[in-house]
């Protein structure tokens, strides 16, 4: 079985934001941003991996969600609670610099973990938990 991740899900509350942390602090390709009925989903990845893309959407788009729903996800991503991802570099420390110089705000300073891991964490600007270890 050949089974591969080509999409992640982050949600996104100002799609110009989110473009401007993830293409020019993170260094992400913005591979499509598509707009619908005042709505973006904009795919980013990373340069070398043009298979694999972080898709930044709208919360509010499913239209099963209810205006209840919708509050109760804007505080969950408001909190960091909502979604999050994990990255990987081979330059922990170069990047955190990065991250700390931007408006990212930081969670978590580069830790040697328990569990044999190196890491930091910070959230994007819609609220989303973004950890990054060390490769």
């Amino acid at each position: 079985m050949d089974i591969r991740i080509a999409q992640s899900y982050l949600p996104q509350t100002d799609p110009e934001a989110a473009i401007g942390f993830y293409r020019d602090v993170l260094g992400f390709e913005v591979r499509s941003d598509v707009g619908f009925q005042g709505m973006r989903w904009i795919a980013v990845g990373p340069p070398g991996q043009p298979d694999i893309a972080i898709v930044l959407y709208p919360p509010g788009a499913d239209p099963g969600v209810t205006e209840d729903e919708q509050k109760v996800l804007e505080e969950m991503m408001a909190k960091g609670t909502f979604a999050s991802i994990n990255l990987a570099t081979p330059d922990l420390d170069g990047v955190f610099e990065k991250l700390q110089a931007s408006d990212a705000e930081v969670v978590q300073e580069p830790t040697d973990q328990p569990y044999g891991v190196r890491d930091c964490a910070f959230r994007d600007p819609s609220g989303n938990m973004i950890r990054i270890k060390q490769l």
